[in-house]
């Protein structure tokens, strides 16, 4: 599918990157803001320009002392932006992702769009599970911090604590990123709301959890190789880091990382084109939702009267 609609590929990068361009330009427009409201006295000034490491961080302390309040003001006014952007982008590319995969794969595709009102239900949730992963991570930290003190110093437990729970916090937040990504290909094929969105998923996971499981496990060992790929040609920009001057190596990095980011995407949309496929291919097995009717069950009319003789109903020859 990848290769059969390459335009699904394109488009996905096209709305991802735009995004990614959009937020990398907010947090940096942002961040020169909050920075021009700092105020530096001549006295930081010289302790700057000194280049000594304990008085540059004691005038870094003093220029930042008291800008808490604003420097979390900000940090909350971009998470909203960013989440509602978000919201909204990935919904509409994902409603034009899901509207050419099933019409391409229906023999009769419907007609009408996708609605997104679950979809943009299904994204916020992935932005908060996101939200709530990050605010977990923090909190391993101070976890991790709190295990070692300074009377007692144990930064082994310190760091099996924080990477004990990193990896379970990441696992809990991939499975249910998973699991909405899943769901949203139900809000275009039956026009639910969010809730039933991930009813659905729940259903489809129960009845196709073999295809479901194999589709991710080939798309993500894909995933494996193409990170192993990128980091070993990574390694030839970054080889020659004392030889090149630092903006040749700087964009050579961003190129072959630009082009891993390409490949993830195009690889997410194979593996929605599988799950896709796995729904409303020519080989689904239809679900309950699907063949039970919406009204009351009609009556079944059969053209067989019960009073008249079968051949099960007479009598074997010889029996009295």
């Amino acid at each position: 599918m990848m290769f059969a609609m390459p335009l699904l590929g394109l488009s996905e990068i096209a709305w991802r990157w735009s995004f990614g361009l959009g937020a990398v330009a907010l947090v940096m427009i942002s961040g020169l803001e909050y920075l021009d409201t700092l105020v530096v006295t001549p006295a930081e000034l010289f302790l700057l320009r000194t280049q000594h490491p304990v008085l540059v961080s004691r005038a870094i302390g003093q220029i930042f002392e008291g800008s808490t309040p604003r420097a979390l003001a900000l940090g909350i006014v971009l998470i909203g932006f960013l989440a509602i952007g978000w919201t909204i982008l990935a919904s509409l590319g994902r409603a034009a992702t899901l509207k050419a995969l099933f019409e391409r794969f229906q023999k009769n595709p419907h007609s009408s769009s996708a609605r997104l009102s679950p979809l943009m239900g299904l994204n916020f949730l992935r932005v908060m599970v996101t939200i709530l992963a990050v605010a977990a991570c923090v909190g391993a930290v101070l976890l991790g911090g709190a295990a070692s003190s300074p009377k007692d110093p144990s930064p082994g437990a310190a760091a099996l604590i924080f990477f004990t729970l990193v990896m379970l916090i990441t696992l809990i937040w991939t499975v249910l990123n998973w699991f909405l990504s899943l769901a949203s290909i139900f809000a275009f094929e039956q026009h639910h709301q969010t809730l039933r969105c991930l009813a659905e998923a729940v259903e489809l996971l129960r009845t196709r959890c073999a295809s479901l499981l194999a589709a991710g496990t080939w798309f993500g060992l894909a995933h494996l190789v193409a990170l192993f790929a990128i980091a070993s040609v990574l390694a030839f920009p970054l080889a020659f880091a004392e030889l090149l001057p630092a903006g040749v190596v700087l964009g050579g990095v961003l190129l072959v990382g630009l082009l891993y980011f390409a490949v993830v995407d195009f690889l997410y949309v194979g593996r929605l084109a599988a799950y896709v496929y796995i729904l409303a291919g020519p080989d689904a097995e239809p679900s309950l939702s699907r063949v039970r009717p919406s009204g009351p069950v009609p009556p079944i009319h059969s053209s067989v009267d019960p009073g008249e003789l079968i051949l099960s109903d007479l009598p074997a020859p010889g029996t009295p």
